[in-house]
């Protein structure tokens, strides 16, 4: 049973996403909370597989939550799973760079919502549609000189290959088609080279693939 927090400062936004998880078998909602601190006292309270913050919130936003909670080593299985009403959202990115796994509209189709909720506990990133590439653009942007990252070292060559499908924003069937293997090759080379790099989830290696170089500005595909 996946458990699920809510947390968001609307009282009928948290309503609404209630009835669709607890409509599911796999699911439950294990708490609610109006505002960040909340968020953060029910998470290392109820222990939670799945968060789903609200970026703006009052008390604490959901960024600086999010935060709190990927920065305390005995909440490393907990993952964030970011909401706001723009796909635009000026946080976006600073929300993946600080460890959430994902990142969704409010409005997003039900079952989108449902497959975020899934992926992530599985180890992947979610983005909602057409925020991946956008996402990774911003990153470019922003980008500055490559930091050396040492653990990179220890990734075969088809593993670099593969962090770096990752980095331009493939998924892992893309990427099979690209290397011409099976989805199921794909994922575990992108599982073994998350494990080497002590990455979270797929959301952090496109920022390591940024960081350390291997992906460039304007290798967008």
């Amino acid at each position: 049973m996946i458990r699920v927090l809510l947390a968001d400062d609307q009282s009928l936004v948290r309503a609404g996403f209630r009835a669709l998880l607890d409509a599911q078998p796999d699911i439950e909602v294990a708490g609610e909370a109006a505002d960040g601190e909340e968020a953060l006292r029910k998470v290392r309270e109820l222990r939670p597989d799945v968060v789903l913050m609200d970026i703006r919130m009052p008390a604490l936003d959901g960024l600086a939550a999010t935060r709190r909670i990927t920065g305390d080593s005995t909440l490393g299985e907990v993952k964030v799973v970011m909401l706001t009403t723009f796909e635009l959202d000026e946080y976006v990115f600073e929300a993946i760079r600080s460890g959430a796994s994902g990142f969704l509209v409010k409005d997003t189709e039900p079952e989108e919502l449902l497959r975020a909720v899934r992926a992530v506990v599985e180890g992947d990133a979610l983005l909602s549609p057409g925020v991946t590439r956008r996402l990774i653009a911003e990153f470019a942007a922003r980008s500055k000189e490559p930091a050396a990252v040492d653990a990179l070292a220890e990734l075969t060559e088809r593993e670099r290959e593969v962090m770096a499908l990752v980095g331009i924003g493939l998924s892992n069937e893309e990427i099979a088609r690209r290397l011409v293997v099976s989805p199921l090759t794909a994922k575990t080379h992108v599982s073994r080279t998350m494990v080497k790099l002590g990455a979270r989830d797929r959301a952090q290696l496109v920022v390591l693939a940024y960081e350390s170089g291997l992906v460039r500005p304007g290798w967008l595909g």
